[in-house]
């Protein structure tokens, strides 16, 4: 189908175009902004006046649930949730059951994606048999089957030498590492951020130096095998110097910060509500104002919704026993927005880290609105005001602090590939 999106402010932060104009969709591609195209009959106009156009946005690592947890989410009910939340494509992480290590897995998620009316799925595949830490994935089947990275999921590598040779082995097939840098032992037994606030809740925390120890581990790894790497949710100021200095040194390294960790801190704890049970955890003031700094300058690279549903049983054990997790497609953009407007983001910078960003660090195709590429394609309000509950949420997962909030900002179409997969009821 052929769409004119008109008077839209289009924004595609890789040709740096931030200006109201009209863009054209033809035959699923993105067939030129501004000018109609010559011969150019539109079957469809959408209305785009006060609205933002930019590209689709990408999560870099989402857990889908299935196969294995049906009962937290579905692959069809997160894709479409996601699809909801602007999101064009979703990397699926590889913790499920069984785990993303054999082919007849990716093919599994694959035959389910298909047909659903959402955004795309990409596979991250697991970085070691069963996710284990000790015996190597077979990397290669798993890339050649259509998987964009591996990695470990939240299961950390305690063996060194194991994690090296797994490096060794992505740099030869050219495949992106996707990493959580965590010191095992030293969060091994902790549920929140340690400092005044654990302390006071006789909680039991995960210090700071927990993170950034393991990166020193993990950074040092990836100097010695070259492998292409990406560090995901990042939780600590204190961590952007490493990655900054790393990239000075030549290691091709990128790294993302979880959206809740730039809008809430370990405050959020205080009543000890498991819905603020998320890990890596949510961290002081100070390391909140540092991320965001750093997303402004460019230091951190990209926005993960680190979307992790979970069912309310899981949530309503005492906050030590709750499942870790936020649900966050349905607020992504207006958590976006609340970052844009308290931390003076620009908008146009903050829209580059979930879409051109995340496209880059794993290679993925999208991120723009060039002319010719596919349109991938969200459409938002920035001023539209809406309660996420029950009603309005799309995920199966409503594990969220923002549960019952009044929110800014709202999707109002999403396209892939040219075609209208959510479309906001009026």
């Amino acid at each position: 189908m052929n769409i004119r999106i008109r008077s839209g402010r289009v924004i595609d932060p890789a040709q740096d175009l931030d200006a109201v104009s009209d863009l054209w969709v033809e035959d699923g591609t993105v067939a030129g902004i501004g000018r109609k195209p010559r011969g150019f009959k539109a079957a469809r106009e959408i209305d785009a006046q006060g609205l933002v156009v930019c590209p689709g946005l990408i999560e870099i690592s989402a857990h889908l649930r299935e196969p294995g947890a049906e009962h937290k989410a579905t692959i069809a009910s997160e894709l479409a949730a996601a699809a909801s939340g602007g999101f064009t494509a979703v990397c699926a992480t590889p913790d499920t059951d069984p785990v993303v290590d054999t082919p007849a897995v990716v093919e599994l998620i694959h035959q389910r994606a298909r047909g659903v009316r959402g955004a795309r799925v990409h596979c991250i595949g697991a970085l070691t048999r069963e996710l284990e830490g000790e015996i190597l994935a077979e990397m290669q089947a798993l890339k050649d089957i259509g998987c964009v990275a591996v990695s470990n999921a939240n299961n950390p590598v305690r063996d060194t030498s194991v994690l090296k040779s797994a490096l060794a082995y992505a740099s030869t097939l050219n495949l992106t590492v996707v990493l959580q840098p965590a010191d095992p032992w030293l969060s091994a037994k902790g549920v929140m951020h340690e400092g005044a606030q654990s302390t006071r809740l006789g909680l039991p925390g995960i210090p700071a130096a927990a993170e950034l120890i393991g990166l020193t581990r993990d950074l040092m790894l990836i100097a010695a095998t070259g492998v292409k790497a990406h560090f995901h949710t990042l939780s600590t100021g204190a961590a952007v110097p490493y990655i900054t200095s790393a990239r000075a040194d030549g290691l091709a390294v990128t790294a993302d910060v979880g959206l809740a960790h730039l809008c809430l801190t370990d405050s959020a704890v205080s009543n000890y509500s498991g819905a603020a049970n998320v890990q890596p955890p949510l961290r002081s003031q100070r390391d909140r104002q540092q991320l965001v700094a750093a997303l402004k300058r460019g230091d951190i690279d990209a926005l993960s919704a680190h979307h992790q549903p979970q069912d309310a049983d899981a949530k309503a054990a005492p906050f030590a026993a709750a499942a870790p997790g936020i649900s966050g497609f349905d607020t992504f953009i207006p958590l976006l927005l609340d970052v844009v407007r308290r931390g003076r983001v620009p908008l146009s910078r903050a829209l580059a880290a979930c879409t051109q960003a995340p496209a880059a660090a794993l290679g993925l195709q999208g991120g723009t609105l060039v002319k010719g590429e596919r349109a991938d394609i969200c459409i938002f309000d920035p001023s539209h005001e809406w309660i996420l509950n029950a009603a309005t949420a799309f995920s199966c997962g409503l594990n969220t602090p923002f549960f019952g909030h009044t929110l800014r900002g709202r999707v109002t179409h999403t396209l892939v590939g040219g075609r209208v997969v959510y479309e906001l009821e009026r």
